[in-house]
Order: C-alpha cells, then sequence, then structure tokens
C-alpha cells in the first residue's frame, strides 16, 4: 500500500493543504511522486491534452486503464486517482461497478466520478465493495454540453444548491473528498464549511481543502492555459529550444561528437574483421 491512502486524504481536512495534479505516463507520475504531490490523478483531461480533442467525451476505458497502469508502476508514495471516464457509469450501477474495478485492478488507489446527488448509489456500492471514491461537482467537463460550455458554477442560487446538494450527498455516500471546479469562491468557501470531507479545488479560489491542476497547465506545455491555472514553468519555449539545438547540430554536423560514440582504436583490427565479413557475404 502506498503512503499516502484515502484515509490520509480525509483526515488532512483543516490541518494540512491537499496537492493533486494530473499524470498520464511513466515519466510525468514518477516525478509527481518525486516532487511530494499527495495525489496523482489520471484524468480524462488526458483526451484533450494528450490526444487533442476538443473535449473529454471521447476518452474510453481502455485508455483510462491503459494510462493508469503507466501511472500506477511509477508511482510508490502517492495516493494514485483515475477518472471514470464518459458513459463509463452513467447506464448502470453494475456498468460503473465492473469499470471501476478495471481502473483498481490497473493500479488506482481510488477512482473519481462527475456529479453527485445522480450517483449516490453508484458511490454506495463502491464504497461498500471497498473501492475509495472522489466525487466532482460544479463545473462537470462531461457534462459541459448540457451546461452551455466551460463556463464558471455558482453565480445562481440554483447552482449553489446543486452544487450543495451534490457535495452533501457525495459525503453521505462515503465519498472521502470532492471536486469544486471552476466555481465561484464563496461557493466554494460554503461547500467547504459543510462538508466533513476534504474539498479540492480547481478555479475554485483559496478557501477549499487542496488544489489540482493539469500537468501541462503547470509546467508551461502549452501557450494557452485556463485563466485559473498558474504556469510555474516555461517548459514551451524549453523544450522547443532544445529541439532546434538538436535540430541545428545534426543538419551542421556537430552532433554527435567525440564523446557520443565509439570506436576501434585498433583500425587495422577492425579493417580484417570488415574484410572476412564482406568475403562470407560476398560483397
Amino acid at each position: 500500500m502506498r503512503e499516502v491512502t484515502p484515509k490520509k486524504i480525509r483526515e488532512m481536512k483543516g490541518r494540512e493543504k491537499i496537492t493533486m495534479v494530473t499524470a498520464y505516463d511513466y515519466p510525468s507520475a514518477l516525478l509527481a511522486d518525486r516532487a511530494g504531490i499527495d495525489i496523482v490523478f489520471v484524468g480524462d483531461s488526458l483526451g484533450m491534452v494528450v490526444y487533442g480533442d476538443e473535449n473529454t467525451l471521447n476518452v474510453t476505458m481502455e485508455q483510462m486503464v491503459f494510462h493508469t497502469r503507466a501511472v500506477a508502476r511509477a508511482v510508490k508514495r502517492a495516493l494514485v486517482l483515475a477518472d471514470m471516464p464518459f458513459s463509463s457509469y452513467e447506464v448502470s450501477v453494475e456498468e460503473g461497478v465492473r469499470n471501476a474495478v478495471r481502473l483498481i485492478q490497473a493500479g488506482a488507489d481510488a477512482v473519481k466520478i462527475e456529479g453527485g446527488t445522480d450517483h449516490e448509489k453508484l458511490v454506495k456500492k463502491l464504497v461498500r465493495m471497498g473501492i475509495p471514491v472522489i466525487g466532482h461537482t460544479g463545473l462537470t467537463p462531461q457534462r459541459y454540453l448540457r451546461l452551455g460550455g466551460y463556463r464558471i458554477m455558482g453565480e445562481t442560487e440554483e447552482e449553489i444548491e446543486e452544487i450543495l446538494r451534490d457535495a452533501k450527498a457525495l459525503e453521505r455516500a462515503g465519498a472521502f473528498a470532492v471536486v469544486l471546479e471552476f466555481t465561484l469562491a464563496d461557493v466554494a468557501k460554503l461547500v467547504t464549511e459543510e462538508v466533513s470531507i476534504p474539498t479540492i479545488g480547481i478555479g475554485s479560489g483559496p478557501w477549499v481543502d487542496g488544489q489540482v491542476l493539469v500537468w501541462h497547465d503547470v509546467l508551461g506545455i502549452y501557450e494557452n492555459s485556463p485563466p485559473f491555472a498558474k504556469r510555474y514553468a516555461n517548459l514551451n519555449e524549453v523544450i522547443i529550444k532544445a529541439l532546434k539545438d538538436y535540430n541545428r547540430e545534426v543538419k551542421v554536423g556537430e552532433f554527435p561528437s567525440g564523446e557520443h560514440y565509439w570506436e576501434y582504436q585498433d583500425k587495422e583490427d577492425f579493417e580484417r574483421k570488415a574484410k572476412d565479413v564482406l568475403k562470407r557475404l560476398n560483397l
């Protein structure tokens, strides 16, 4: 069992801020774990930042299992959280259970499900089976068509009520935390105060129990990122410069230099061996 468990995450509420970052492959997960991140999250955001889709709706269970397995191999300390992709749990509780089991068997320590009240039965069933669950309310990207796009949530009484109702339903069902995405900070603060489980915000202000960001946004891989994300590096420029330098050096013959390859010290020995080989091959 990894050092960071669902029990530890739950106990961090009000005591220590929780850090969570997405990772979709072995090297990214390895670095996140070494950096001390609490939760390494295999998010369905991979559909957009890894596969180039416009939204997350085309992500499949096969993709999630594939990426979860790679991440799980790398992480030794942090909690590995895997997303339940669109259409993997909405049809029935039974289908949701089957797909959650697949992610756990791929190496995840817990699964994340978008929505609250609508999936209370599924969350309760999974928890009873021993599968830890994190919920997700506020902006739920898998429902962006119904929501009218990617927009900030909590501006109306109805939205505040829905977000709070979802969070309470998740708490009641046994989820050990809930993600609040792109929610007005005042609303996120209210939810944080009203539930006993940790709230992990993304674009939802400082008054939550933790924060989550996408790997590519943190490191500045792409030129554009969401308005709520902070760049802690600009790897876009660093990577492009490195590749340009490599391209130039190969073109002009600077790479590889002597330190990057090996050759026979005894040239006569090589010539003798090469001559014998060519003779056998009739060349």
